[in-house]
């Protein structure tokens, strides 16, 4: 690691906000829904599809709660009447998991069934290990009300992620696999980036082989390329996968990949609560910081 995504990953937590925005605001959509519809109508006129999600996690009260449910019910309806080629992304904790669960998963529930009405989709996506089992079993739930309708998040960097796929192999599967970004403890995941690496590319092996549904999430070519030769060994069609990265990060890769016929969708953000997020990015991907930088020295905005 470079000393300045050393330094960016143990101080990003401390910068204050108007520093990060300077930062962040490419990865960011803005703070409000046209905002993001903005951004998705462009990457659609591109041949780009996107998940967008409104921004907040780990409320504190049912109130916080409805007020998201409602936010993702006009998201969907948005979706909709725009005719946008974009899907939904959730938190469970902005739906107030750690507040009451049954209370989350009837928040969830409303929505995918909005998305199935509209027949769209909505993606669960995972948060930290406290989460994990119920988030699974919200998704399982949901999966045997609405199939073709809601799909889940998992995580290559957990060493529990194997096994939870095989738990769920016994219906049809419908996961984003991303490396995963939460500070866990060693036993529960895995610390080193070369390991985490093999395991994303076994797990993505380990989904094909179970037939599952695949948003490939990443922006590391090392990974991409893996891929690109698993999706050669199983005689995938582009209807069968679809390739997934954050807004903002190596647009050249995302149009190598759409040029040469893959599907791609990008994470669109928007909201108010942009900042934990952004420095939970940069902590993640300090090489974001120094992109950012070079280009606020070139004077690009």
């Amino acid at each position: 690691m470079s000393l300045f995504n050393w330094l960016v990953s143990k101080t990003i937590m401390h910068v204050p906000g108007s520093i990060v925005g300077l930062f962040a605001k490419a990865y960011i959509a803005g703070e409000e829904l046209n905002d993001a519809v903005r951004v998705t109508r462009d990457f659609n006129g591109q041949g780009i599809m996107a998940t967008i999600d409104v921004l907040g996690e780990f409320i504190t009260t049912k109130d916080e709660a409805t007020f998201f449910k409602n936010q993702c019910l006009e998201i969907l309806e948005t979706i909709e009447r725009e005719k946008l080629d974009a899907n939904l992304s959730l938190k469970p904790t902005q739906m107030g998991l750690l507040l009451d669960r049954d209370f989350a998963f009837e928040n969830i529930r409303e929505i995918v069934a909005k998305a199935a009405e509209l027949d769209n989709f909505v993606r669960i996506d995972m948060e930290d290990i406290a989460c994990t089992d119920a988030t699974i079993e919200c998704y399982r739930q949901l999966r045997d009300e609405f199939p073709k309708h809601v799909g889940l998040v998992l995580q290559a960097y957990l060493r529990r992620t194997p096994a939870d796929v095989e738990a769920l192999s016994d219906k049809a599967m419908h996961f984003r696999l991303c490396k995963g970004i939460y500070n866990e403890p060693r036993t529960a995941a895995w610390k080193d980036m070369a390991i985490i690496n093999r395991s994303f590319v076994a797990l993505l092996d380990r989904m094909f082989r179970h037939k599952a549904y695949v948003g490939i999430a990443t922006h590391d070519e090392k990974l991409v390329f893996e891929a690109l030769e698993l999706i050669d060994k199983y005689g995938l069609t582009s209807e069968q996968y679809e390739f997934q990265m954050l807004l903002g990060v190596d647009p050249e890769l995302r149009q190598l990949l759409v040029d040469q016929g893959h599907r791609l969708r990008v994470y669109v953000p928007f909201g108010k609560s942009w900042l934990p997020y952004s420095k939970r990015r940069l902590k993640e991907n300090p090489n974001i910081a120094r992109h950012a930088l070079l280009q606020i020295l070139r004077g690009k905005s």
